[in-house]
């Protein structure tokens, strides 16, 4: 089984962090083919930034390696839907692996992030998958940090004492540290967090591989059929050939 992780954002040590978590996550005979952004942002935070990284992502699921499904490898899935029409293949956002795994395992959840701008796009992220009443809360860091590779190290017992916070005051069963940079995090904290913490790469990966086993047909009607056949300028070769059913 072949799994793209791709990452919309342009930060090579993010996935690499990413990619080490997924390996570790992955079953025997599991590929994961780690793919970044080759322009737009270091880390996605705004409603202008996840348009911007949707478009390149589609490019990027245009221009991949035969695969067996994807993995939007950014929390806040931008593009996910869009994706999900364009292509065959199983594609997972991390955003909705995550926060469906924790409604498994708890009534409501929270999310932990690393910085504040962040917030209001994952509430919107949250709404638009149906899952208001399931979410606890949004909770992020303030101020700045060094590194957006090693804010999860730098801040650390910050991102935990926010952890405890959103299960003391707002009621989280379950927790999600949120935000491609924060993988990982959660294998190192678990035993300070009072509640089960869900990773976002984690249960990307095992939901695809799930996915996969199940070996879904693409749909032919409903809201995410592919659409019919189009011509286009100025786009990728690859992304012109997929919108025009050339490729």
């Amino acid at each position: 089984m072949r799994i793209l992780l791709l990452n919309p954002n342009t930060s090579r040590d993010v996935t690499a962090l990413m990619r080490a978590t997924a390996e570790a996550a992955a079953a025997p005979g599991t590929e994961l083919v780690p793919a970044t952004a080759p322009r737009g942002v270091p880390y996605i935070a705004t409603r202008a930034e996840a348009q911007i990284g949707g478009a390149i992502a589609l490019e990027m699921l245009a221009e991949a390696p035969p695969v067996d499904a994807a993995i939007l490898a950014a929390f806040g899935d931008p593009g996910l839907v869009g994706a999900r029409e364009l292509f065959d293949f199983p594609i997972v956002g991390l955003a909705e692996a995550a926060m469906l795994s924790a409604c498994m395992l708890g009534r409501r959840f929270g999310i932990v992030t690393f910085a504040g701008a962040l917030v209001p796009w994952y509430e919107e992220c949250v709404a638009a998958n149906g899952l208001a009443g399931r979410c606890a809360g949004v909770r992020a860091l303030e101020g700045r940090f060094a590194s957006l590779a090693e804010v999860r190290d730098e801040k650390e017992a910050q991102l935990v004492e926010l952890a405890r916070a959103a299960v003391a005051q707002d009621g989280a069963d379950v927790l999600i540290f949120a935000g491609a940079p924060l993988s990982g995090l959660g294998a190192r904290v678990r035993e300070r967090v009072p509640v089960p913490v869900v990773d976002q790469v984690v249960a990307a990966v095992k939901l695809a591989e799930a996915l996969v086993a199940l070996r879904p047909r693409k749909a032919t009607a409903g809201t995410l059929r592919r659409p019919d056949p189009k011509p286009s300028l100025g786009l990728p070769a690859a992304l012109a050939a997929r919108l025009a059913h050339a490729g």
